[in-house]
């Protein structure tokens, strides 16, 4: 898919639209079950809170492509009712804190593909939990208006103390800088590193950690970031093998 044409080329443009979109994020809200619909998903504003994706993405550096991928899950179940992928150039260069400019445009080309449009969505990385507070996770709910939140699985440059050893526990994750809680290191599996958790869009930090308890019943990670992660390493490779390009949408 084509970058946009308005998508920074350079670290300052880059740098100016963190700061531009920085305030419009929301760091609070409330999940509220949707009705079900007959409207078409392309035309529903707000996504069904019965439903919740993850995306991540995988790159080929040789050829300038990067595959996103788009799971969704539903909620009570953790059954996957939608997938898609989309493929691209590689939008920005590599620059430690500008790493959405580098996914976004496939990410939501990815989510376009879909045909259930999910009330939530979980990011492979930080929400506010950045230098700027506009991680990949805030800054793409702020492009879509849906819920989003950033589970990592290192914590950046931020400090926190060992949360407790079992399932649950978790700990303030801080900017150095200035003491500011930006997220939580969450212990999702008893005896396992913990990850770490941030809002990104439209959510408050102690419902993006019982998101991520929810969506961790048995691995460290989230089933979202579990499914999107296999889906776009399968597509890269299906593309490495086929010199294919361009999005693709499954419904289970």
């Amino acid at each position: 898919m084509p970058i946009p044409a308005d998508w920074p080329t350079t670290e300052a443009e880059a740098l100016a639209e963190q700061e531009r979109l920085r305030p419009l994020v929301r760091p609070t809200g409330a999940l509220a079950a949707a009705p079900a619909s007959s409207v078409p998903a392309s035309s529903v504003p707000v996504g069904d809170d019965r439903l919740i994706a993850g995306v991540d993405v995988a790159y080929d550096d040789e050829r300038d492509l990067v595959v996103a991928a788009a799971v969704v899950l539903d909620r009570a179940t953790l059954a996957v009712v939608d997938e898609a992928t989309a493929t691209g150039r590689i939008a920005f260069p590599y620059i430690p804190g500008l790493l959405a400019f580098r996914e976004i445009p496939a990410v939501l080309d990815a989510l376009d593909a879909l045909t259930h449009r999910p009330g939530t969505v979980v990011c492979d990385g930080y929400g506010l939990a950045h230098p700027r507070r506009l991680g990949l996770a805030s800054h793409l709910g702020v492009l879509t208006g849906l819920r989003t939140l950033g589970v990592a699985k290192t914590p950046f440059t931020f400090d926190h103390q060992p949360p407790g050893p079992d399932r649950g526990d978790r700990t303030p994750l801080t900017d150095p800088a200035t003491g500011e809680e930006v997220g939580s290191a969450v212990r999702t599996r008893a005896g396992v590193k913990p990850v770490f958790v941030s809002v990104g869009h439209r959510i408050g930090l102690t419902e993006a950690v019982g998101t991520t308890l929810a969506l961790t019943p048995h691995y460290r990670l989230p089933e979202t970031t579990r499914h999107a992660d296999s889906l776009c390493r399968r597509a890269l490779a299906a593309l490495t093998a086929t010199g294919a390009t361009g999005a693709t949408s499954d419904v289970n």
